[in-house]
């Protein structure tokens, strides 16, 4: 079966930075757009970063641009978030997703989803 195991959150204050990463199996992972979001409690779930199935293209929220950065390695079927100059109100558990087509920023559009992992920064 499908299965994308998130790894790499924790607790870090304000200015620091983490890198997430999301392992994948059980499907090509190289036709697949790759998405990361975050919940925040007492939010709705928010697309941060997407990428395409080759990796050509990415997507960012406006909140995140410059300081994120999403990457994939199709040969480890992988995709990770480099997370810089964190900020308190990144705090929010991170999920990764899969979609069969391209860049999505909905989250209904996604059809496999990690378990999540929790980022706390503190300020």
């Amino acid at each position: 079966q499908v299965q994308l195991v998130e790894s790499g959150g924790g607790l870090v204050q304000a200015g620091g930075s983490l890198r997430l990463s999301c392992a994948t199996s059980g499907l090509t992972f190289s036709n697949y757009a790759m998405g990361w979001f975050r919940q925040a409690p007492g939010k709705e779930r928010e697309v941060v970063a997407a990428i395409t199935a080759r990796g050509s293209n990415t997507y960012y929220t406006d909140s995140v641009k410059g300081r994120f950065t999403i990457s994939r390695d199709n040969a480890k079927s992988t995709v990770y978030l480099q997370m810089n100059s964190l900020k308190p109100e990144d705090t929010a558990v991170y999920y990764c997703a899969a979609r069969k087509w391209g860049i999505a920023t909905m989250t209904s559009l996604y059809d496999y989803w990690g378990q999540g992992t929790q980022v706390t920064v503190s300020s």
